[in-house]
């Protein structure tokens, strides 16, 4: 029988998995921090641009693969304290056979996107056919992704995500290392995407062997039909939900390399490097608490489920508030330093990526509690309008009113406004807490981050920063005097008592050993 979580292990396993997160997450933002400008430099605005429009049209790509790891990884995670092994390795079988069933979809319409990338990027005909083979081998790293990331998803399922982390770490250098080997090289951009290939196929092979050591019962038994056709529904709507998340969460990109131009995507994607860190990293800590709320779910406790939500919120609300303080004030100067100031989008810009980014947290976070449920017909059919509201909007304000990047944002501000009420609501009904009373709670957190924004706006008018260590000196100032004025003036006592109370355990259950 595989490790299972007894009561009281939760906060133990959920605090290594957020420790776990954020090794990985600088990791990765100090991959990215030294990557992008070799990048940049070795391929040019034009390839640069072009690698990040790529690299989202694979996002969308990958919902054509059926999201089979990842509908594996919430089965598991919803059936975490079910003693039947062989159920969960007939789920592990199943997920095999669905990315063999979507084969046929993913291999024709890769052939389709790597002939018409170039098109549609407008290539010079220097550019047509690297353009093409990066496409082709993302596509078959994309193919790949749905057979050696199982190891890995049945891992974080069991709520271990947090095994070998600083291996996890190490992984993402060496993917960092074999991009910066294939530009010095001037392999250019099927070089950097061999890169990535060969980067998948070792972190697959690794958790292979991570997940044979941690989690016995890992194997696979042939699931009966009804079990396949069971999890292929599942499938279908983690495909859909792959889809719409593409799109609102990178869909501007493409929409503003197509609409307008790569150069220009250069700009937005350097510009939203700081913010986009801060989704990533509250992404990554939300991924690595959901599997133990997912055990709770599964198990029918929705007071105690109700709870940890208000503490995610509540934690994304402070990291998030205490983030795009820090960006206003001081983004210009880091991209300044980092690639030069050409690259910086303007103070408006900055403003709307920031409250971009605000947005999108908190859909995810009410995202990922859906999924736990697994039931997401209504969260991916009402994702789907926000998604198409947002790339219209946009669409018409880049092409028509030649708004640029504001228009851009401004657009996709409005498209998943939507579901900033309709998530907030699936989730109340799920967990027993009433929209009426959610929305009260969200006024004095609101009104608090409106002035500390406002105030950074005009402030970061005036300050600018010419060198590294100033900017680290500033930036770290910043956090540490912003972070006590959001946490009292943003926050109501139950939710710094609910903080308070949660970082005392993790303290206690990391340094004791014990879980809590």
């Amino acid at each position: 029988m595989g490790e299972q979580p007894a009561k009281g292990q939760l906060t133990r396993r959920a605090s290594l998995n957020a420790v776990a997160a954020a090794v990985v997450y600088v990791s990765r933002l100090a991959v990215g921090f030294v990557v992008n400008p070799i990048l940049v430099a070795g391929l040019g605005s034009y390839a640069y641009g072009a690698w990040q429009v790529l690299g989202r049209l694979m996002g969308y790509m990958s919902a054509t693969g059926g999201r089979p790891s990842q509908a594996l990884k919430w089965s598991i995670a919803n059936r975490q304290q079910s003693s039947e092994i062989d159920e969960k390795r007939r789920q592990v079988g199943s997920s095999l056979i669905v990315a063999v069933l979507f084969l046929p979809i993913l291999v024709p319409l890769g052939a389709i996107i790597s002939w018409f990338a170039p098109i549609w990027l407008n290539a010079p005909a220097d550019m047509v056919g690297p353009i093409r083979l990066a496409t082709a081998i993302l596509v078959t790293n994309l193919i790949l992704i749905n057979f050696v990331t199982v190891p890995r998803s049945v891992l974080e399922g069991e709520n271990l995500g947090y095994k070998r982390m600083g291996l996890s770490a190490l992984l993402v250098l060496v993917g960092g290392a074999l991009m910066i080997v294939a530009v010095k090289m001037g392999a250019g951009l099927p070089g950097v995407a061999l890169a990535k290939l060969l980067a998948t196929v070792l972190t697959g092979v690794t958790f292979y062997f991570i997940v044979k050591s941690y989690v016995p019962w890992f194997g696979l038994r042939r699931p009966s039909r009804s079990e396949t056709r069971a999890f292929l529904g599942l499938s279908w709507w983690f495909l859909g939900w792959r889809l719409v998340g593409q799109v609102l969460r990178s869909g501007d990109v493409v929409v503003l390399g197509i609409a307008d131009s790569p150069e220009l995507v250069s700009v937005y994607t350097l510009t939203r490097y700081v913010p986009e860190t801060l989704v990533t990293f509250v992404l990554m800590v939300v991924m690595g608490v959901a599997p133990g709320l997912g055990g709770l779910i599964g198990s029918g406790n929705m007071s105690k489920s109700a709870q940890v939500r208000s503490e995610i919120m509540a934690f994304t609300w402070l990291l998030a508030t205490i983030a795009g303080v820090g960006i206003l004030l001081w983004n210009r100067s880091f991209v300044g330093l980092w690639v030069g100031e050409e690259f910086y989008a303007g103070e408006l810009a900055n403003l709307l990526i920031v409250v971009l980014v605000f947005q999108f947290v908190f859909l995810r976070n009410d995202s990922h509690i859906i999924d736990l449920t697994l039931n997401l017909k209504n969260k991916v059919l009402l994702g789907a309008l926000a998604a198409t509201l947002s790339v219209a909007l946009a669409a018409v304000l880049v092409v028509v009113f030649d708004a640029g990047i504001v228009g851009l944002c401004a657009g996709f501000l409005a498209g998943r406004g939507l579901l900033s009420i309709l998530y907030p609501a699936m989730v109340g009904r799920v967990l027993g807490i009433g929209l009426a009373g959610q929305l009260r709670r969200a006024v004095r957190p609101a009104a608090a981050v409106v002035l500390l924004l406002s105030l950074a706006l005009l402030a970061g008018r005036r300050v600018d920063v010419d060198t590294w260590i100033g900017l680290i000196g500033v930036s770290i100032a910043t956090a540490a005097a912003i972070g006590p004025v959001a946490f009292f003036a943003g926050l109501d006592q139950n939710s710094r008592n609910l903080l308070t109370t949660r970082a005392t355990r993790v303290v206690g259950s990391l340094r004791t050993g014990r879980d809590s």
